[in-house]
């Protein structure tokens, strides 16, 4: 029988050989994704961590010792949780102010409506379950492969749905990026460049991917779709709040007479999100300090990432079926028009 001090050195051993075992394999996603080819492509190191990771999840698993996956799923749970915190840095009042109420009436319709509507057809429509409609609602909503995490994380849901919803965010974020600067350019879009930029930065998924397809366009359209698109990041926090009161009442709904009362899920990483949007707001950090911290936090979120499609199995993704890939296509349709039919409206 092994002694219980024994067996937490083991356990605390396995559980750090797990997350450098991440960080190395997000190391090498850091490089891979830092090629000139795969940037041009709009993926984002998040994106092609959870690639890497379902490939070495699926196909090389027996290489890693089975006792590291406690490892594993610290950083796919724990770590993943400070990441997203720090991802407030990325986010400042300054930029809300400066895209004006457009940007911000555009931002909180896309959120709202793409969340609301896209979690309902996936749920009543399509008959997905509520973790995968809202996962992939959410990735469509808000910003791509960190709002998944985000949203996971609160949500407590199975590994491969988050990988389900990143799929979407990927192949329809894709879409987005190449498609709009040659609809624009070839005349398709009723729209001055500022107001592109602020359709762009309210309608395509990822960060760099709204960055790369700006780009097409000109600096100052890169600038508005930037700032647009982090506007919509910030919005993150009141919406996870919403979600952890939303779930409270439906646990509460669900509860035997008599039971404790569930406690309210608002997740304090989303606090912390604030917190630390708000001290980036005050300017205090010097800049190098924050471009350190900011790096530092994208490579973490990149070994979130690994972590998930090392625990993510393709059996898994395959029962979702096509049902996921059709509430895709239904929020693409509804972030293009959607999206449009609002930047006419406020500019």
């Amino acid at each position: 029988m092994s002694h219980p001090a024994t067996t937490v050195v083991s356990l605390w051993r396995d559980r750090i050989n797990g997350v450098l075992f991440v960080g190395l394999l997000a190391a090498a996603v850091t490089q891979l994704a830092g090629i000139a080819f795969v940037k041009a492509l709009g993926f984002s190191p998040l994106v092609v961590g959870i690639v890497c990771g379902m490939l070495y999840g699926n196909f090389l698993r027996g290489t890693m010792p089975a006792e590291w996956g406690v490892g594993v799923h610290f950083t796919a749970k724990r770590m993943l949780r400070v990441a997203v915190a720090f991802y407030g840095l990325n986010v400042s009042i300054q930029q809300i102010i400066e895209v004006g109420l457009p940007g911000l009436v555009v931002s909180v319709g896309i959120v709202l409506g793409v969340l609301i509507i896209g979690t309902l057809v996936g749920t009543k429509l399509l008959k997905l379950d509520r973790d995968t409609a809202m996962l992939t609602s959410a990735g469509s909503a808000v910003c791509g492969a960190a709002a998944v995490l985000a949203f996971e994380s609160t949500l407590k849901s199975a590994p491969h749905k988050a990988a389900v919803a990143v799929a979407t965010v990927v192949l329809f974020g894709t879409i987005s990026m190449f498609l709009y600067p040659i609809l624009y350019q070839a005349g398709w879009f009723d729209l001055d460049p500022r107001a592109f930029g602020i359709f762009l930065g309210g309608s395509v998924h990822e960060v760099a991917q709204v960055v790369a397809s700006a780009s097409n366009i000109d600096a100052a359209t890169t600038e508005v779709a930037t700032i647009v698109k982090m506007t919509r990041v910030a919005l993150l926090v009141p919406v996870l709040i919403i979600l952890g009161i939303w779930l409270q009442r439906a646990a509460i709904a669900q509860a035997k007479a008599g039971a404790p009362r569930p406690k309210l899920p608002i997740p304090w990483f989303a606090i912390g999100f604030l917190v630390l949007a708000l001290i980036n707001s005050a300017n205090i950090i010097p800049p190098a300090v924050l471009q350190a911290l900011r790096t530092l936090d994208i490579f973490v979120l990149t070994m979130a990432m690994t972590a998930l499609g090392i625990e993510t199995r393709f059996a898994q993704i395959r029962q979702a079926g096509p049902r996921v890939v059709a509430l895709g296509v239904i929020l693409f349709i509804l972030l293009a028009f959607g999206g449009y039919a609002l930047v006419k409206l406020v500019t």
